[in-house]
């Protein structure tokens, strides 16, 4: 079993996020066929979080020719710390009922089916480099700029994992030594402290309070919840506040690239995740990527910084499900 009936496998691809999962039929050259997405419910026990997995993966299937019987293999993407050789998931913060699971063996029993397991931030860059903007390069980092900062790194068809299965885990470099930012971690100095969602609020919120103009004051004032967004907002406004936070974010992001470019010289750069401000498709995002391009130009070795391909990736939010199917297709299918 594991094939269509032209011969060619397919894969489940599981990325479990702290809000919801979502699940993807994907075949061996990489084409999604359906995908569902429900909640995680992930501050209940795991078992319940089992149950919310079958239930996306059947609902998938019901849009499909395909069974689960059919599948070769599960790919599954999760966030948070793990022992990725035991298949364990240790304590991610944003799914606190899933402490101490060994989530691989607990997936592939339920499904009878061999599972591989994956970071989530990894997973998504190699759906990026398998079926994305970077399928025509040779190496990868992925940038997921969210509530944090995820990161990947693909070298040929090798995901770099690490050791101790915390590699690529890049939101964490240093790029201030001396009385930095706190991280949520507990660490000082990350660009996770300087670049991610949650510091793009502190930040703002910090400039409010010291006295900064903006609009953005009033609209705070008339209950409007400060976010990435609303601040997003304020730039395309015209807002001198907003938009200076927002490009100075994308200069600790380049500073933060320029470390990956100079550790792993790779053919490109990509940024993806819920705070990309549009992309290329607004001048906000395009603003914010050429801030990001222009501290990489001053900062990095002449040769990388002009040879190095820094863009938007192009999955959004199905990159993590085509890349946990990819992980299983290189795990357990004919790839050569």
């Amino acid at each position: 079993m594991g094939e269509r009936e032209n011969g060619e496998p397919y894969y489940v691809g599981i990325d479990v996020g702290g809000t919801n999962v979502k699940v993807g039929i994907v075949d061996d050259s990489g084409h999604s066929h359906a995908t569902a997405s429900v909640p995680t419910e992930a501050e209940r026990p795991f078992d319940v979080g089992l149950a919310n997995i079958e239930r996306a993966v059947q609902l998938a299937l019901a849009k499909t020719e395909f069974s689960l019987e059919g599948a070769r293999a599960v790919g599954l993407a999760t966030p948070g710390p793990m022992d990725l050789p035991a298949g364990v998931l240790l304590d991610p913060a944003n799914l606190p009922g899933w402490h101490d699971i060994p989530i691989r063996q607990r997936v592939s029993d339920h499904f009878s089916k061999p599972t591989i397991l994956q970071n989530d931030a990894n997973a998504a860059a190699y759906g990026e480099f398998w079926m994305g903007a970077a399928r025509e390069a040779h190496s990868l980092v992925f940038w997921t700029l969210g509530t944090g900062i995820g990161c990947g790194i693909i070298i040929g068809d090798s995901i770099v994992t690490g050791e101790h299965s915390h590699g690529s885990e890049c939101g964490h470099v240093i790029i201030e030594m001396d009385g930095g930012r706190r991280c949520d971690t507990g660490q000082y100095g990350t660009l996770e402290a300087y670049a991610s969602a949650k510091s793009l609020v502190r930040r703002c919120r910090e400039a409010l309070d010291a006295g900064r103009a903006s609009s953005l004051s009033a609209r705070i004032a008339d209950k409007h919840k400060l976010t990435p967004l609303l601040i997003a907002e304020a730039a395309e406004a015209g807002d001198e506040l907003a938009e200076e936070l927002i490009i100075e974010t994308a200069r600790y992001l380049g500073i933060g690239t320029t470390t990956l470019m100079h550790t792993i010289d790779p053919d490109m750069v990509l940024f993806g995740g819920a705070m990309t401000f549009g992309r290329n498709e607004t001048a906000l995002g395009r603003r914010f990527l050429q801030r990001i391009k222009d501290e990489v130009q001053t900062r990095a070795f002449p040769v990388p910084a002009a040879k190095t391909v820094i863009d938007y990736a192009s999955l959004g939010g199905n990159a993590g499900y085509i890349g946990a199917a990819g992980c299983a297709r290189l795990k357990f299918g004919d790839v050569k």
